[in-house]
């Protein structure tokens, strides 16, 4: 995996948010296990609750594409503070619907300084499909 590579991808994703409420642009970049590469970013609604986050949005996007094996994903953000962007738990949920424990979560401030965590290190007690079912 080229992390740099998934990085980069993912600020380019920032570039297109839709932030016009928070300010708040996110990017993410979603490695599938084909090789594929499936981005997102944040589009925000006037009344809030409409609005979508940049990780829900590259993984949709992958899997209206046929994809439903993923490997990684990077997420970037910019509020005007030097802080790492990690994903809220309705993207953590989505995560565990499709990934298992050791899917990663890459969250970076830039292609240098950045961090690597397991979906079991952000979410340890998941609910999963294997619950329901």
């Amino acid at each position: 995996m080229d992390i740099k590579k998934l990085i980069s991808s993912a600020f380019e994703a920032q570039d297109n948010s839709y932030s016009s409420y928070s300010s708040c642009k996110v990017g993410a970049a979603l490695l599938c296990k084909s090789g594929n590469i499936y981005n997102g970013c944040n589009i925000e609604n006037a009344s809030y609750s409409p609005s979508v986050c940049a990780e829900r949005v590259a993984f949709f996007n992958a899997i209206s594409n046929g994809e439903k094996d993923f490997c990684a994903i990077v997420i970037v953000g910019n509020n005007g503070k030097d802080e790492f962007f990690y994903p809220c738990g309705v993207c953590r949920q989505v995560m565990s619907e499709f990934c298992d424990g050791d899917f990663s979560v890459i969250v970076a401030k830039s292609e240098d300084e950045y961090k690597i965590l397991s979906l079991s290190d952000l979410l340890p007690f998941r609910f999963g499909k294997e619950d329901v079912l």
